[in-house]
């Protein structure tokens, strides 16, 4: 008769063994996480220098969908004396995050990668690429979208007796920040659908969570967008759309582990009546 400590040990999952074989020590994750920053800073500094040569073109085009809102012949003004330079290097700044975005998520999945099962980690490529992508995206949706509506909004309040004549590094730091921010909540899909895969949440949950799901984000689009309902439902309602998205996405990976599961036991058990 097998002894049941050695049957016990033959039986546990393979890729529990395998994750168990790959924990790291504290100071490890903190020289992993130091050599990991470095790269992106790298990174970074490398587009930073390419994205600087193009600094004027880049605000210009930036700023282009204030200019369809503003009266013909309108220019930017900036009052402090540093205040054009610190902009282009901060537009510089800004284009060189983007440009790296690939290589800031490629280092961050390689810096969770540890923790995960074997079939987690081979899908670095695509976490890499549809990251990169979703951000990207809300970047573009925010620019092409959202912008012209917003600005003609604000460009309403100009009357004979008011000038609008915005400054560069506050039109640049409203501009940025709504950038970023719908490059974050584009990313919704892909930070739900990995909590889903490590066991933090499921379908169900995010089901049940809906309304209250529905009531951040239209707290979110008013903070960081004008105050205007056009302009929030720009941001509320593509983010609904993710999270549905989202749940549609969770169901099918808890539907694959399911199944994956299962034909785990299945071998286990056609490998115990084998024995027998």
């Amino acid at each position: 008769m097998p002894d049941e400590t050695t049957q016990s040990q033959d039986q546990i999952d393979p890729e529990e063994d395998e994750l168990a074989s790959t924990k790291m020590s504290f100071l490890e994750h903190l020289e992993e996480l130091r050599i990991r920053l470095v790269r992106c800073a790298l990174a970074i500094a490398v587009c930073f220098v390419a994205a600087y040569i193009f600094k004027e073109q880049l605000y210009h085009y930036l700023a282009m969908p204030l200019y369809k809102a503003m009266p013909a012949g309108s220019k930017f003004q900036f009052t402090a004396p540093a205040e054009a330079f610190f902009t282009y290097i901060k537009i510089a700044f800004l284009a060189s995050v983007v440009g790296a975005s690939p290589i800031i998520f490629y280092q961050l999945w390689r810096f969770i990668s540890p923790g995960l099962y074997s079939h987690e980690r081979r899908a670095i490529w695509p976490f890499v690429l549809v990251s990169s992508v979703l951000f990207i995206a809300g970047a573009i949706f925010a620019y092409t979208i959202v912008f012209p509506y917003a600005f003609q909004f604000f460009s309403s309040f100009v009357t004979p007796d008011i000038e609008f004549r915005p400054k560069m590094g506050e039109y640049l730091s409203f501009t940025s920040t709504l950038l970023f921010a719908f490059g974050i909540v584009f990313e919704m899909p892909l930070v739900l659908v990995f909590l889903g895969r490590i066991g933090v949440i499921n379908h169900r949950q995010l089901q049940s969570f809906r309304k209250y799901a529905i009531l951040v984000m239209f707290a979110a689009a008013a903070m960081f967008t004008p105050p205007d309902v056009v302009s929030q439902l720009f941001m509320a309602v593509p983010l609904m759309v993710l999270y549905e998205i989202s749940i549609w996405l969770v169901a099918a990976s808890e539907k694959k582990k399911a199944q994956r599961e299962a034909e785990f036991e299945a071998d286990l058990s056609g490998g115990d009546e084998g024995e027998g």
